[in-house]
């Protein structure tokens, strides 16, 4: 185990200060934009958060209290420059200054890293997560733009005036309401409902026999096996919706329910089969054979004893295909109908033809719908870890 390097308090003024200041500076750069001069907001910045920063360390020991009154003063100044808006986006602010501030100065920004690493080497760690957590909110950050605009009550697709101010009246449900009164979003809503569970039942039984059955030892040609049915997550999409399409055209499946719910399904087997294909890893072969000795068949040997161990693998490769299914949109274009319109694809129509706002609040619920089910499948996932004993219970 390695060592932990003991925390020290670093010099205010030659550290704390300036590495605050730079940050007051980058979100400083921020509002100078927005209000017309960045440069000049990049100095007022910077000159603001060597000061708080200095004023919190020198006179505001406690943490917790330093922190609140730097949340206070940015959420007045915010308020004050830019009303509701600007004290929430100030109170953001001036929590992560604070904060800041305490976690340098306390030396905790050493902590996890042993006591033989260089300043050089402290400096990657923390760039390192300060890097990892950027890409989250780039990843994350149109997404949570999506929500709030779905509540527009204009017919834009930017916010608003009114919404920047918090005002509201500038927010409604009306998208929601168009949305489950709409005919033409309700049938499509019909059609992935009926298509998602059935693409995912098919998934789940074939990619759950696949994955035990590679899963034996004396089955020749695994790996290549393998990679043959994962291979649609490898594939560029576009490339199996044509080939699908040609296929399906020639065997008169083009166009047609059945059609939808197998290219689907093929979609969706690769993440049964990895799934369930981890949960056989620590699965012990000696618990079939036990079954066997006592005169049980291969089937009763699955149900009751191989099924209920890898049931939140199989789960959990049940909901990535469902999602899979449910999100899909390229497939669909080349081997479904009209008949056949998906939600996703009356939102691809809706962006393309009509320009509706009904797509933010499709978008949202989809949001909603999607992190439910990864919560769901997160949740398995530590069961499973519990059930093969590699996680305390």
């Amino acid at each position: 185990m390695a060592l932990i390097q003991p925390i020290k308090t670093p010099p205010l003024t030659t550290f704390t200060v300036p590495f605050v200041a730079a940050l007051a500076g980058f979100f400083g750069l921020f509002v100078g934009i927005a209000n017309g001069s960045g440069i000049l907001g990049l100095l007022v910045g910077a000159v603001v958060g060597a000061v708080l920063a200095y004023a919190l360390v020198s006179f505001v020991p406690d943490k917790r209290t330093g922190t609140l009154i730097s949340l206070a003063i940015f959420a007045v100044v915010g308020l004050l420059l830019a009303g509701l808006s600007g004290l929430v986006g100030g109170a953001i602010i001036g929590f992560i200054l604070g904060w800041f501030t305490y976690w340098l100065h306390s030396g905790k920004y050493r902590m996890g890293v042993p006591i033989y690493s260089t300043p050089r080497e402290v400096l990657w760690h923390n760039s390192y997560k300060f890097i990892c957590g950027l890409i989250f909110f780039f990843l994350i950050a149109p997404i949570i733009t999506v929500m709030p605009l779905s509540f527009n009550a204009e017919n834009f697709f930017t916010f608003t005036p009114g919404m920047l101010a918090l005002d509201p009246e500038a927010y409604s449900l009306k998208h929601y309401r168009d949305f489950f009164g709409n005919p033409d979003w309700q049938q499509a809503l019909r059609n992935s409902v009926q298509i998602a569970p059935a693409a995912t039942l098919l998934s789940v039984t074939l990619g759950t026999l696949a994955a035990i059955g590679l899963s034996q030892p004396h089955v020749p040609f695994r790996r290549a096996i393998m990679a043959i049915l994962i291979s649609p997550m490898i594939v560029p999409l576009i490339i199996s919706a044509a080939g699908m399409y040609f296929f399906y055209s020639r065997i008169g499946l083009q166009g047609t329910y059945v059609g939808v719910v197998l290219a689907h399904a093929a979609l969706g087997i690769p993440f049964v089969i990895i799934t369930v294909t981890a949960t056989l890893v620590g699965f012990d072969d000696s618990l079939t054979r036990a079954a066997a000795n006592m005169g049980a068949n291969p089937v009763t040997t699955f149900f009751k004893v191989q099924m209920p161990l890898i049931l939140p693998g199989v789960i959990s490769g049940g909901l990535f295909a469902f999602i899979t299914s449910f999100d899909e949109v390229v497939v669909v274009l080349f081997v479904g109908s009209a008949g056949q319109k998906t939600l996703p694809w009356q939102m691809f129509t809706g962006l393309r033809e009509q320009i509706s706002p009904t797509i933010l609040a499709v978008a949202t619920i989809l949001v909603g719908i999607s992190i439910l089910l990864l919560t769901t499948v997160e949740l398995l996932r530590r069961r499973s870890e519990r059930l093969r004993g590699m996680s305390p219970g």
